[in-house]
C-alpha cells in the first residue's frame, strides 16, 4: 500500500467570502442541513481534541446533541478522560468531515458544562438502553472483564423495572464555545477555500480568507 500515491480531486463546490453568513452560527446551520439533505451517515459526528495540564493531546468521536450561539453541545461521562482532560485544561477543539461534500468545519474554543437541569432533561429524553449504559459503565476506567459489564446491565434493567428512570449526577453535557470557527470547502489542486471566523468586538464576528 502506497498512501503517497492516493489521489483525489475536490471540484464539487467553492466557498466565497460574501456568500457566506455574517456570523458562524447561521453558516453552520446552512451547511448542516446541506449534509441532512444529503443524507450523511451521522452527520452529527465531530472529532473533540482535549488535552491534558500538561499539553498532552488526545482525540475521539463524539456526537454532536445541540447547537445555539452560546455553543456546540455534547454529552460523556463526567468521569472520563475526556472530561479530565477539560477539568484540567477548559479547552477543546471540534472538527467535522464530511467527504461526500468536499467539507470540513474547524472549531476552537472555552470548554463548560450545561446547567444541571438541561443534562438531566436530555439523559431523560435518551433510550432506555443508552440510559442504563450510562448507569453501567465507569468510562474510561479499567475493565477487566466484559462480562462483569454486561452482569451490572442486567442488575439495572431488573432495578430499573421496578423504580423511575433517574439521571447519574456523573453524566451531562459540555459545550465548546468558540472563539475561531473555520469553513473549509475542498478545491481543484489542493487550492482549497477557507473562512474564518473570530470575534469582533464591534460587529460580533469577523471574516477572513486564509491560504490553502
Amino acid at each position: 500500500m502506497n498512501l503517497a500515491d492516493l489521489r483525489r480531486e475536490y471540484a464539487l463546490a467553492d466557498l466565497d467570502l460574501e456568500d457566506t453568513a455574517a456570523d458562524p452560527f447561521t453558516q453552520f446551520r446552512a451547511w448542516y442541513a446541506d449534509a441532512e439533505r444529503a443524507e450523511l451517515l451521522e452527520p452529527n459526528a465531530m472529532t473533540l481534541a482535549t488535552a491534558d495540564a500538561t499539553g498532552r493531546p488526545s482525540a475521539r468521536v463524539v456526537l454532536l446533541k445541540g447547537m445555539s450561539e452560546e455553543g456546540f453541545v455534547f454529552f460523556t461521562d463526567y468521569r472520563s478522560r475526556k472530561s479530565q482532560e477539560v477539568e484540567a485544561n477548559p479547552q477543546a477543539a471540534l472538527g467535522f468531515y464530511w467527504g461526500e461534500l468536499e467539507r470540513q468545519i474547524r472549531i476552537v474554543g472555552r470548554v463548560e458544562k450545561i446547567s444541571t437541569a438541561d443534562s438531566m432533561a436530555y439523559f431523560l429524553s435518551r433510550p432506555t438502553g443508552s440510559q442504563v449504559g450510562a448507569w453501567a459503565s465507569f468510562q474510561s476506567a479499567l475493565l477487566e472483564d466484559r462480562k462483569l459489564l454486561m452482569e451490572r446491565v442486567e442488575e439495572l434493567v431488573k432495578h430499573f423495572k421496578t423504580t423511575p428512570m433517574s439521571w447519574p449526577t456523573h453524566w451531562g453535557g459540555y459545550r465548546v464555545v468558540p472563539d475561531e470557527v473555520e469553513f473549509w470547502q475542498g478545491r481543484p489542486n489542493r487550492l482549497h477555500d477557507r473562512i474564518l471566523y473570530t470575534p469582533h468586538p464591534e460587529s460580533g464576528w469577523q471574516r477572513v480568507r486564509l491560504s490553502p
